[in-house]
């Protein structure tokens, strides 16, 4: 079920995580006011799972919602 709560956004740096993330893809990041103040993004990363990662790191994208719908039912 995809829940409306997340968003996309685009990895544009990679460093230090080369296993977890690759750069200029799309991937869901999932709320976490906590994780923001701190400059943070909880990303679902390779691993499928989870985790924080440097906001620098990511932009989100907007697309459209048909594209959005097909590229979180795929993830």
């Amino acid at each position: 079920m995809v829940r409306s709560s997340r968003h996309l956004v685009v990895c544009l740096k990679n460093d230090g995580y080369g296993v977890s993330l690759e750069k200029h893809k799309i991937y869901i990041a999932i709320p976490d006011a906590s994780a923001a103040k701190h400059g943070l993004v909880r990303v679902l990363d390779e691993s499928g799972d989870d985790y924080l990662y440097p906001g620098e790191y990511f932009v989100s994208v907007d697309l459209p919602t048909s594209i959005r719908r097909a590229v979180l039912t795929a993830a």
